[in-house]
């Protein structure tokens, strides 16, 4: 196995390919004690496959042609003793293999999933969401079948071809030679297809991932392929990519046929040598049929083992592929950390102060924050406006921590933010957007999602509040009625509106609505309005609108504009954004 490793990190960078075995590692460690286990009953299930064939030879030349019915019989008997216990062994080993490859399965998953939930919006938004997907699944599953598939793989093949080619030795050294020939034609021949093998199952992953960010992308827009009648279009993408997928799979079959046939081709032969020397010594008297059956049999199983140390080449080379594509997320840089030692949150009215706050997006032309100073006391409600594009999303971000300043600070009631802990910072700005996440699950579920210890009469208040009744009503099972994927049966307004109860159970300092009601009528906008400063009063809340009803009644007037936020005065506000 060492190896094997050593020719994995051959074929990529050393140090990236060292790293990546250490993080693999340390999900296999933790599992010591059950690899030790398994190890042992793969042992003792190895030891008692190399027992049947000299079983066999004993019965045969000491039984059946000596004419002893005696050993016959203890043979026989033997023999089916042998026979049950490798049965138990066997279902043992396959229910703890089992449960060994699950616990690495989802430890790996869960650790890539974590790393993936630190990542900024940056990142989602350069990257397939398939192809994603296809690495979190697919590759991440090919790792596990390395670690744990192939270690135990390659022990019980290492117990075994030991084993077969000690008893090969005992019965007859010289047709053990054929051995000798066979190996070494194996391995050079498994050594050349080894980069082709490697080349054609990264592209099989690629082709894969494309199938699956086509489905991610087209399956929640098709309604509005339907609206467009592109039905016919989109089938024929996916026709397309899975003939690509299609003639890729093919390829990779032919190349690990190939890589499989000509080792099987070749121990054929050497079996069939072996049968025409052996079979010529029996025939002279010179070897006892036992013996020769005995020692095909040992032929084969030494032979076997030996195609599965060198078929780790091909799992070697599907594993790195795998292995590179996930530690191409792995290694993602986070681009917000915690401090090691947060500062306790500060229990203020939601006081925000801006400091020479300058940033601006990787790859991107152009800040979108020059050096801005501003104050916004708490307790305000707050409007702000600018262009589309001009980055009010991007300054709400900034307020969550989703991107750190490139220069400068953001104070919340005096606290720097890059000082706090990041969940109870994010749980302190309640954020209703336009575009509303919702989940499959009840309404109550989704309504508690940000405040999971909410009661059922914050629940029933929130609905009040929000205008949901008629929504409840409508649903057989009211608060626990379910709401389906994505809450794709429900209108606009009504997702809105959940949105903004969901924020309201989450009590934050500061309530950020960024056209939070732009699809809910304007009678239904002043009453949610009404009853957001009445239920936020005394806290921060910022108002992002076209609309000028929206922002009517703000305290303070902000508008960003080529990278300043500038005050405005009162009566100018809600024009544009």
């Amino acid at each position: 196995m060492g190896g094997l490793f050593s020719r994995l990190i051959e074929t990529s960078d050393p140090l990236l390919m060292r790293q990546a075995l250490a993080w693999l590692y340390g999900f296999v460690r933790p599992q010591r004690k059950a690899i030790a286990v398994l190890l042992g009953l793969s042992l003792s299930a190895s030891l008692l496959a190399l027992a049947q064939p000299w079983l066999v030879k004993t019965l045969i030349d000491e039984g059946l042609l000596a004419r002893d019915y005696q050993t016959l019989w203890h043979m026989a008997a033997i023999m089916i003793v042998a026979g049950l216990l490798g049965t138990v062994l066997a279902g043992v080993n396959r229910y703890l293999h089992t449960r060994l490859s699950g616990r690495i399965l989802f430890a790996l998953r869960d650790d890539l999933y974590r790393h993936l939930q630190q990542l900024s919006p940056t990142f989602y938004g350069r990257r397939r969401t398939g192809d994603i997907l296809s690495r979190l699944d697919g590759d991440v599953a090919e790792i596990q079948r390395f670690a744990v598939d192939s270690l135990f793989s390659a022990v019980s093949s290492g117990i075994g071809l030991i084993g077969a080619v000690t008893l090969m030795l005992m019965l007859s050294w010289q047709l053990s030679l054929l051995l000798a020939l066979l190996i070494p034609i194996e391995v050079l021949w498994l050594r050349w297809m080894r980069r082709k093998v490697e080349r054609e199952v990264r592209s099989l992953r690629e082709r894969s991932a494309d199938v699956s960010s086509f489905l991610v992308e087209t399956l929640p827009a098709m309604k509005f392929i339907q609206a467009s009648g592109q039905q016919a279009r989109e089938a024929g993408r996916l026709d397309q990519l899975g003939q690509g997928y299609m003639g890729q799979l093919l390829k990779v079959q032919v190349t690990e046929f190939f890589t499989q046939a000509v080792p099987g081709t070749l121990t054929s032969w050497c079996r069939a040598c072996a049968f025409l020397i052996g079979g010529w010594w029996v025939i002279q008297g010179t070897w006892q049929l036992g013996a020769l059956i005995a020692f095909s049999t040992y032929m084969g199983m030494a032979v076997g083992p030996v195609q599965s140390l060198l078929g780790l080449y091909v799992a070697i080379q599907r594993m790195a592929v795998s292995l590179g594509r996930v530690m191409e997320l792995r290694q993602e840089p986070v681009a917000v950390r915690e401090v090691p030692v947060p500062r306790p949150m500060p229990q203020g009215t939601g006081e925000l102060r801006l400091e020479r706050v300058q940033f601006s997006h990787a790859g991107r032309q152009g800040a979108v924050m020059r050096e801005v100073d501003v104050v916004i006391p708490g307790g305000l409600k707050v409007a702000i406006s600018g262009a589309s594009g001009v980055g009010k999303s991007t300054l709400i971000d900034l307020l969550q921590r989703f991107y750190d300043p490139d220069a400068g600070r953001i104070l919340l009631d005096g606290a720097d933010l890059r000082e706090l802990d990041l969940g109870a910072l994010r749980r302190r700005i309640a954020v209703v957007s336009q575009d509303i996440v919702l989940f499959r699950g009840t309404l109550a579920q989704n309504l508690a999602y940000s405040a999971p210890e909410a009661s059922r009469a914050q629940l029933e208040q929130v609905v009040q509040l929000t205008q949901l009744d008629s929504l409840v009503q409508s649903l057989p099972l009211g608060l626990d009625g379910l709401l389906g994927e994505r809450g794709q049966q429900l209108s606009g307004g009504q997702k809105q509106r959940i949105a903004i109860a969901r924020a309201l159970l989450q009590e934050p300092a500061i309530l950020v609505l960024d056209e939070a009601t732009s699809a809910v009528d304007e009678a239904t906008e002043r009453e949610v309005i009404a009853a957001i400063d009445q239920l936020f009063a005394g806290r921060t809340r910022i108002l992002i609108s076209h609309r000028a009803s929206t922002l009517a009644d703000a305290q303070l007037r902000l508008h960003l504009h080529e990278g300043q936020l500038q005050v405005l005065p009162l009566e100018t506000a809600g024009h544009g954004r």
